[in-house]
């Protein structure tokens, strides 16, 4: 579960960055500036990688076997700036306490 921990935690922050990039960079140069060109680039690959991030997201949930709200936090980190890295670190301590939880052998009665 690590490895899916990992690609988690990669992808959410990436897609937290280019989010970012496209907020603060991409929309002021279009729209203050008047050059689409940075949005018209940076854009698409925002979506793109959220696309994969929802994989992986998928991915980690799955083997968690996490509610289904949770995976609705984890979809919502790549739509809001900023929130990514705030659900990032959450998801991923969480994920390790399972993953903890899991490995700890049960005591016999």
């Amino acid at each position: 579960m690590e490895a899916a921990i990992n690609r988690y935690r990669i992808l959410a922050i990436v897609v937290g960055v280019m989010l970012l990039m496209v907020v603060f960079v991409g929309m002021p140069i279009r729209y203050i500036g008047g050059n689409p060109t940075p949005s018209s680039i940076i854009s698409p690959i925002h979506g793109a990688l959220y696309i994969v991030y929802l994989a992986m997201a998928y991915d980690l949930w799955r083997r968690a076997q996490w509610p289904l709200k949770q995976m609705v936090i984890m979809v919502s980190a790549g739509l809001v700036p900023f929130l990514a890295f705030f659900i990032e670190r959450r998801i991923v301590r969480q994920a390790r306490e399972t993953a903890r939880a899991v490995e700890q052998p049960v005591a016999e009665v």
